[in-house]
């Protein structure tokens, strides 16, 4: 039966950033999907943890500040997950940040900050996963890209051109990985009401500005993005892989 190759039933996964928001939304989907999940981040996932666990699955904390995990580091908290749930099918880079500042008055510092949580800890994870799915023959890389992976965005020239680059390196695993039975894709998010936008819907002039350029009249919340993760993960997705899919209200094509 068709729905059956949606189930995610014996999978492991380790998502990040998962205590609130897209991906507290992506781990307890893949949980009511049947997969056991490992969570990994700074914050404290105990609500997210507490909602799988009542679902009757297993659950794997780890604590890690991805500003400053070194790839050594990234590297052992895969290796955590592997140890404490037994394997690993599927990696979901949802962590991320952003600053905001004019591109000619943006700081070295925060041009780092962002590119080491959105950029080099997503290559740092997928590279330590991908070794253990390609061994292993099989795996899911899904990893949270943005509308401004397409568009350049305002006062965000960091935050843009991370998630531009990981469209790029989504496509570059992908074309290495597909012959061994592991699939990488990204998920780009039309604008969302999370803390990541508080900013700009706290602003009545650019909260107008967008929400009447969605087509669906409305700003998108974690659970529009339920399906597509569970899709991604699935069998179902078997033979998608290196693509960024939007899940946008209609924003792209307004």
């Amino acid at each position: 039966m068709i729905l059956d190759s949606f189930r995610l039933d014996g999978k492991v996964a380790l998502v990040t950033g998962a205590n609130r928001g897209l991906g507290q939304g992506a781990a307890i989907a893949l949980a009511e999907a049947g997969a056991d999940v490992a969570l990994l981040g700074r914050g404290d996932p105990a609500e997210t943890a507490d909602h799988i666990r009542g679902l009757g699955r297993r659950v794997h904390v780890l604590r890690r500040d991805l500003g400053t995990a070194t790839a050594a580091d990234l590297q052992a908290d895969v290796a955590e997950a592997i140890e404490a749930l037994g394997r690993l099918d599927i990696l979901v880079n949802n962590a991320g940040t952003i600053r905001r500042a004019p591109a000619s008055d943006y700081s070295e510092s925060d041009w780092s900050a962002v590119l080491r949580v959105n950029l080099d800890a997503v290559f740092h994870l997928s590279q330590a996963a991908g070794r253990h799915m390609v061994e292993r023959g099989s795996g899911r890389i899904i990893t949270v890209a943005s509308m401004l992976s397409f568009q350049g965005g305002v006062l965000v020239p960091a935050y843009t051109a991370s998630k531009h680059a990981i469209a790029g390196l989504t496509k570059a695993l992908a074309n290495e990985w597909a012959a061994s039975g592991v699939t990488v894709n990204a998920i780009a998010p039309g604008y969302m009401a999370t803390d990541n936008t508080a900013a700009l819907r706290a602003d009545p002039e650019r909260e107008r500005s967008i929400s009447g350029r969605i087509p669906a009249g409305r700003w998108g919340t974690p659970g529009d993005l339920q399906g597509a993760f569970v899709f991604l993960a699935s069998d179902a997705a078997a033979y998608v892989t290196g693509t960024v899919l939007p899940v946008d209200g209609g924003w792209l094509v307004r």
